[in-house]
């Protein structure tokens, strides 16, 4: 059995972020064309000044420049609340900025402790606030500080990947390993990347997803998450891809057997992961709330795939971004899928989204809210598969 890190709420734990306050010092950010250093200096002031819970609250607000990444600066505020808090910092990471508070719990607890850690990790990434998808985006932010952890050596965090569980963590683990690969670098940035260099090569884009050591399931979270490497290798810039970009990068994916149904799936499917944020000018506090134009310019990046199953499993994807393993609510994911003209892409759409339902929300009013929500054409299926015993 587990050990059960003893975590008690307070009534401070439990407050909801951002609520009850003016946060004045949005004044001091908004409308200011500022860096994404100047806006992680700012940010870890706050944490320090007035703890990492208000200044999370901030974050969740502000207006912030186009592109700012508010992930990583969910990683700066989490990183501070690690620090005051420790594994008790857990209980107020909600999903916001895709899990970075919780993140940085685990992350803190790792590289304080080592593998001795991955225990109470596992105890801690079930407390995170919200359903099953926020237990497994938990050990995706394990997976970032695995790779740091071992000298970002990708085989031997691989390796550590597998030694955290067995239902799913250890390929979430696996997608967080590749994507500090890609972009990260914050624990070591000279030994990263000198290693980044040996394992993402530009002539052959997916080397690091086909080695051996990977694992069936950290192969396919692999090329899932692999996505801006493959822009990059296409010669994209990374923070301004364009059309002609993922035209070019989605050609990579054809290098993978037309047999092997579940890689490429997971490789097309890695761009419609990245596109919904991307068309969001990468917020995303609220992406989920796009608008028609919006959630056209996902799908027509998504048909830049070219071959009718890469469209598919690009938007399939891109519906469960926005949906957020049950954290967010459905209405986004069926925003997307309604504005699907092609009869095929939309019916993908709207299974995709009913099964995720199915996996993510077991409670029988919200399916059958759920599924009435849905086009006709969708909603008696929808209760079938979901409300049938």
């Amino acid at each position: 059995m587990l050990h059960r890190p003893e975590i008690s709420r307070s009534s401070s734990d439990a407050a909801i972020l951002g609520s009850g306050s003016s946060y004045l010092e949005r004044d001091e950010i908004e409308n200011k064309q500022l860096s994404f250093g100047e806006l992680s200096a700012f940010f870890k002031k706050l944490a320090q000044a007035k703890g990492a819970e208000y200044a999370f609250s901030v974050l969740r607000i502000a207006k912030l420049p186009p592109d700012t990444d508010l992930h990583l600066l969910g990683h700066v505020v989490g990183d501070e609340l690690y620090k005051q808090k420790g594994l008790q910092g857990i209980l107020v990471c909600t999903n916001d900025f895709r899990n970075a508070c919780s993140h940085s719990i685990v992350i803190g607890l790792l590289m304080q402790k080592g593998e001795a850690a991955l225990p109470a990790i596992a105890d801690a990434c079930r407390q995170a606030p919200g359903g099953s998808g926020a237990y497994t985006m938990c050990y995706h932010g394990l997976g970032h500080g695995i790779l740091a952890y071992a000298g970002y050596d990708l085989a031997r965090a691989a390796t550590l990947c597998e030694k955290t569980g067995t239902q799913g963590e250890a390929p979430q683990c696996v997608g967080g390993a590749i994507m500090e690969m890609i972009s990260g670098g914050g624990h070591d940035h000279e030994l990263w990347q000198a290693k980044r260099g040996e394992w993402l090569k530009s002539q052959d884009p997916l080397h690091a997803c086909l080695q051996d050591f990977m694992s069936a399931g950290g192969r396919i979270f692999c090329l899932m998450y692999i996505t801006p490497y493959l822009w990059e290798a296409a010669g994209a810039d990374i923070g301004h891809p364009a059309d002609k970009d993922f035209a070019a990068s989605f050609k990579f994916c054809d290098a993978l057997l037309e047999n092997d149904l579940a890689g490429r799936d997971a490789c097309f499917g890695g761009f419609g992961k990245e596109f919904t944020t991307l068309a969001n000018n990468r917020d995303i506090r609220n992406v989920d709330q796009m608008s028609d134009q919006q959630m056209r310019t996902v799908y027509d990046w998504c048909n830049l795939a070219g071959n009718k199953n890469g469209i598919a499993a690009c938007t399939i994807h891109a519906m469960n971004s926005l949906y957020w393993g049950g954290e967010n609510k459905p209405a986004g994911a069926i925003h997307l899928c309604n504005i699907i003209p092609d009869e095929y892409q939309q019916r993908s759409c709207f299974m995709g989204l009913i099964q995720s339902v199915r996996t993510y929300q077991s409670d029988a009013p919200y399916r059958e809210t759920f599924c009435k929500a849905l086009p006709r054409d969708y909603s008696e299926p929808c209760m079938e598969a979901l409300l049938q015993k």
